[in-house]
Formats: structure tokens, sequence, C-alpha cells
């Protein structure tokens, strides 16, 4: 019922992703007059009576709205009627409650949202926190760090991804006291064997491929995803108005068109529509809330990939082997 478009988006994506998907199966949670022009014989409707608006504030979401679709949703993974709930509406009341619900795993005091990135080198780079945690302590760092490992562990079944610290430069000595704690923190870990960790990176890494995971706060995080959202829009734009003008220029953009349209594509924000909140106790995935039935269909590819790959279990399993780190008071670890 979320997002900018709500049913009209959903339904379509829905029923493209069944129709790929022959082992899947979908609740679809909501005001049933809204989805009753739905079927399928792998879905069913799971009635909600309230819909949490995206300018809802948290504490209405939360405490003034119980049975909203989002909540809802997300009782169904608590139960365990669900391995994982999509969303495509208001962030904050997505993560407030499914924190609620949920709980944090032990060792991690705050969730974040992770998503990937297209990079230079063809593939994807994971980012996180995109939005959910603005201030964050060296500690919070180190836990989306582990948690992000564990995830590209899922996504391209590599148990040791690399790992960098967003920062203004490469050189240790750089960066505000937290970040260079949190570099502390990450070296430390990679001692251990507990992250691959490659040392701090900076934001044009991202989009380099430097390293498998970069590490931030919220702020910098969302402001990242932004930007990459921006330019894809940007470039398909440009490239409808030089189809438009002249001969001369349409003749130039003619040729230069596969080029043009193999960078649009790979920037497509939508291709990489779906981002985990990692740290809870069950599986939360939010999607664009502007995202079309495309974005939205690849955003339920992401949780189902994520639910088949057991990604809860391997968050679950790299947070305990790391536990000692994680629980280790601050002055103990630079002491260290």
């Amino acid at each position: 019922m979320g997002g900018d478009h709500g049913a009209v988006v959903t339904l379509p994506a829905c029923r493209q992703f069944l129709d790929t998907h022959s082992d899947a199966e979908l609740l679809l949670v909501g005001q049933p007059q809204a989805l009753a022009v739905f079927s399928h014989a792998r879905a069913r409707i799971v009635p909600a009576s309230e819909v949490v608006g995206m300018d809802d504030a948290i504490e209405v979401a939360l405490r003034k709205k119980k049975d909203s679709s989002m909540r809802v949703a997300i009782q169904q993974v608590k139960d365990g009627a669900a391995q994982a709930a999509l969303s495509a509406g208001n962030t904050g009341a997505l993560m407030a409650i499914a924190r609620y619900l949920l709980k944090t795993l032990d060792g991690i005091e705050r969730p974040a949202i992770s998503t990937q990135l297209p990079n230079a080198r063809g593939g994807a780079t994971t980012v996180l926190d995109l939005g959910a945690n603005v201030d964050c302590t060296a500690e919070h760092l180190l836990q989306f760090a582990v948690m992000g490992s564990a995830l590209v562990s899922v996504l391209n079944s590599d148990d040791s991804p690399t790992v960098g610290l967003l920062n203004i430069g490469e050189e240790m000595i750089k960066g505000s006291e937290e970040i260079k704690r949190a570099g502390e923190l990450l070296r430390a870990a990679a001692a251990t064997g507990d992250l691959n960790f490659i040392g701090n990176v900076e934001g044009n890494d991202i989009f380099k491929g430097t390293a498998d995971i970069v590490v931030c706060d919220g702020f910098v995080g969302n402001v990242a995803l932004k930007t990459i959202e921006g330019l894809a829009t940007m470039l398909g734009q440009f490239m409808r108005e030089e189809f438009s003008r002249n001969l001369l220029t349409k003749l130039a953009a003619g040729v230069s068109y596969p080029v043009l349209s193999a960078l649009k594509k790979r920037m497509d924000h939508r291709r990489y529509n779906g981002a985990a909140l990692l740290g809870l106790r069950g599986l939360v995935f939010k999607s664009h809330g502007s995202a079309d039935a495309m974005a939205f269909e690849q955003a339920l590819r992401r949780a189902y990939d994520a639910a088949n790959n057991d990604l809860l279990a391997r968050v679950r399993a790299r947070v305990a082997r790391a536990a000692p780190l994680l629980s280790t008071p601050p002055h103990e670890q630079e002491a260290g």
C-alpha cells in the first residue's frame, strides 16, 4: 500500500515476480478492496485496515496505526508466516516498526540500511548505512561492517569481501575523531580475521569498486544514493534532448547512442532497488518510494534471494563470531 504509487505499481510487480519464481509465495498485505483485483494461485491477501502515510510521524505509525499494512506485514515475519517483508512506504516508520517488533540481534545496537550502487568494474558496491543512522559511533560503524560482510557473502558467494571506511582521504590521520577510532576498530577486526578491512576509501571509490563494502554514517550514505539517482536521471534527460535537436546533433547522438545507452542501463537505480534493513531478527527490505513496477520487482527479487540464501542466519553467525570484539568496551579496544 505504500510508496508514491501504491497498488498500481506493486501488484503488476508481484505478478511478474510470481511468473518468474515458481517456488515463491506472496502475502499481499493491505486494504482488501484495493488488492481484490489481484488473483494468483501462489498469493493471498492479508487484510490491514490502515496505511502509514509517507508524511506520517514515526510516533503515529508506531503507536496509533497498529493495524497498518506495514506493521501487519512485519508481524508476518515475526510470526513465521513470511520469511521476509518488503515495503515502499515511509522509511523512518518502517525502521521503527521493524525494530520494535523484531528487535535487534545480540551485539547490534542499531540496524542499518544497505543497498548496492553500480561501479566501474561492472558489478556493484554495497554501501551502508543509507539513512537509518545520521550520527554513528565508531562501534556502530564496526557493526555495519560485520553485517555488510555477511550480506555480500550471500550476494557474491565470497566469504571474505573487502571493506572500506568512507573518509576524506586514505591516510589514517584524516577524518573526525570518531572516524579515526572506527578505523582502529576495523583494523583490530581485520587482525583477528573477523573482517577483510582494506583501509580508508573516498567517495569516488564507491563507483570505482575499490572495496566490496563501503561503511559510512547514514547522512553521507543517503547523499551518495541520491547522487547516483540524480546522475541517472540527468543522463536519461540528456539523451532525450540530444535526439530532439537539429540533424547534426541527432547524427552525433545516434553514433554515441550505444555507449550512452549502456551507461544509462548500468546507472539505472531501478536495477539496484531493494535495501536490506540489517541487524534485525528478521528480514525486512525497503523499496524506493518512487519505484515503478520494474524497480519494485527487483526489490522482491532481493528479498527472495536473501531468504533463499539464509541471509539472516549468515548475519547472525558473523555477528556471533565477532561478538568478543563488538562487546569489548571502547577504551579496551583502543588499548588493544
